[in-house]
């Protein structure tokens, strides 16, 4: 509570402005039963009515009736905007704070927990902090302002209700315990079910040539069997609060009753009073009521909130670099070494020298740590031991950002976003001119698919360009990079999912991008580096053989294996 009070700071003013309409309402309300009551009294018997009296009571009621609903619609108006705001505030913090996440973080961690978080969890949030502001403020102002006029009217039948209220709240609290562990419960499972949802989606196809619907549909009954029971407690128990508090609070009401009843018949209190008695303990039972619900929802949004501050909360990658790269493209490993998990080494003391301009091949098996270098080289992971330098720089002295701006990367897993191809290709260079564009496109050979769609550049694509084929997804990455290309290059895999004759026009496009620009080419079709001015054959995380095409063929080893493996001839 004391941290959502934090984050409320900048709606301080809206919060005081809505605890003010708030008490307007309930003071309002809270004439009513006592007018209620003096209309009663205006009516002592058959032809003996006030009816001067009643005219004035009756119009003041109206009065009351008009500003409660008048307040309490502003006071709605603005707790929407608070919850809300507050909501749309932390949920764009927690996706800033995912961008500024380690890479590793991000790897290790449940993607479609992320999603849960920053949806499911930011809705459930705002809908209990709203609950709180619309219910709890004047929920606790009837209560406060019941209590003052019950004892003023009569304050032995006031004690009496007070001394009583209590059991009401110790049950919710009791039951409000229970159910807390039951909305942990059903917020981590909702997170599961969010990650597996997320992922057969997106692999449908490979789902559907593997056979393997019917075990995903297992899996995920599993999972929603889970939330499903889980969601089942939190709301089962959460739900008797209400009930249970009520049949307290009639238990109370029907004592004010009884013992309002014997006052009258003794003479002791007016038939008005008691009405207007009897109306205050309405009154001051109902927030009890709404209390409990409003602990409950609160209860859900805790959980909720604390997923999201936790993520807030989470370090921010360390990148206080503060030196500069001569944007020369002489790289050098010096002693690396690298794992992911400190029980299972992968690179171990490696050492390697890149001229500027050169043009560098990683070649091996699956799992040979082609991939890690390069993300040793971007700073994806920090090395553990030893030191990466570019132009005799530390690169964990050189702020990311603009590390990052040396390289252009173009990778097998292809990322478009929602928007147009313009949009998408202009990632590369936000201020790029349409006719730029488009000249980008012609060394990727991507123009001339692109102008048979049927709106052309200005075509939109949806669902990560989910209406173009693998080989076209790739072409516009492809032309992304050309439209501004850095002073390095990564390629990984650059032109696996395009056909032999794209992929041959492309490479010579690639071969003008690369001239003068140190490259990094990860392939596992050595047709397309056996050019290169360097060949790195790894494995395990070492390099093992190092060279020209020629140089590695001749010493018939492990890349000469790899390469006759390819070209053999029978």
């Amino acid at each position: 509570m004391k941290r959502i009070l934090r984050e409320l700071k900048p709606y301080y003013l809206q919060l005081l402005l809505s605890l003010l309409l708030a008490a307007v309402s309930v003071a309002c309300t809270l004439y009513i039963p006592i007018a209620i009551g003096r209309a009663v009294d205006c009516m002592v018997g058959v032809a003996q009515v006030d009816f001067a009296g009643l005219f004035v009571l009756l119009t003041k009621m109206g009065i009351a009736i008009v500003l409660t609903v008048a307040s309490s619609y502003l006071m709605a108006l603005i707790n929407n905007h608070m919850a809300y705001g507050l909501t749309g505030d932390l949920r764009k913090r927690a996706f800033e704070k995912i961008l500024h996440l380690p890479v590793k973080d991000i790897d290790g961690a449940s993607h479609g927990d992320y999603v849960s978080r920053l949806i499911n969890d930011a809705d459930n949030f705002s809908d209990g902090l709203l609950l709180g502001f619309s219910q709890g403020f004047t929920s606790v102002l009837t209560i406060a302002g019941t209590i003052v006029l019950m004892l003023g009217i009569r304050w032995q039948i006031g004690l009496l209700v007070i001394a009583l209220s209590p059991l009401s709240m110790l049950l919710a609290k009791f039951i409000a315990e229970k159910t807390r562990a039951y909305f942990a419960a059903q917020a981590h499972d909702r997170g599961e079910v969010t990650e597996h949802l997320s992922e057969s989606v997106e692999q449908q196809k490979l789902l559907r040539q593997l056979n393997a619907v019917e075990k995903d549909q297992k899996d995920f009954a599993e999972k929603n069997d889970r939330l499903k029971n889980s969601a089942l407690k939190a709301t089962f128990y959460s739900s008797i609060t209400n009930p249970g508090t009520r049949f307290v609070n009639s238990l109370i009401y029907g004592g004010v009753v009884l013992l309002g009843a014997y006052l009258v018949t003794r003479g002791e209190m007016t038939v008005g009073i008691l009405t207007a008695f009897l109306g205050y303990a309405r009154e001051y039972s109902k927030p009890f009521n709404e209390i409990t619900g409003v602990i409950t929802e609160m209860q859900n949004a805790f959980v909720c909130g604390g997923r999201l501050f936790e993520l807030m909360d989470t370090a921010d990658e360390v990148d206080d670099g503060k030196e500069e790269i001569e944007n020369l493209g002489r790289i050098e490993f010096k002693d690396v070494s690298f794992s992911y998990d400190k029980n299972h080494p992968l690179m171990q003391h490696l050492s390697l020298s890149v001229s500027p301009g050169q043009k560098v091949a990683i070649v091996g098996p699956t799992g040979a740590g082609k991939t890690t270098l390069i993300n040793l080289l971007m700073r994806f992971y920090d090395v553990d031991e030893g030191a990466i330098l570019i132009d005799g720089t530390d690169i964990r002295a050189v702020q990311r950002e603009k590390l990052h701006e040396q390289f252009g990367m173009v990778l097998q897993e292809t990322w478009l976003k929602d928007g147009t191809i313009l949009e998408n290709i202009r990632m590369g260079k936000k201020d790029a001119t349409r006719e730029e564009v488009t000249e980008a496109a012609k060394l990727s050979h991507a123009h001339d698919f692109i102008k048979k769609m049927k709106k052309g550049y200005d075509t939109l694509l949806t669902g990560e360009g989910g209406n173009l084929s693998a080989g076209q997804r790739q072409l516009l990455c492809i032309t992304r990079l050309l439209l501004s290309p850095p002073p390095m290059l990564i390629l990984d895999e650059a032109t696996s999912s395009i056909d032999t004759r794209t992929e041959v026009l492309i490479q010579k496009s690639f071969a003008r991008l690369m001239k003068g620009r140190t490259t990094f080419i990860v392939a596992h079709r050595l047709s397309t580096i056996l050019d290169s001015d360097l060949i790195l054959y790894m494995e395990n995380g070492t390099v093992c053989e190092q060279g020209t095409h020629a140089a590695l063929l001749s010493q018939n080893g492990k890349y000469a294996e790899l390469y006759n493996s390819q070209f053999a001839t029978s």
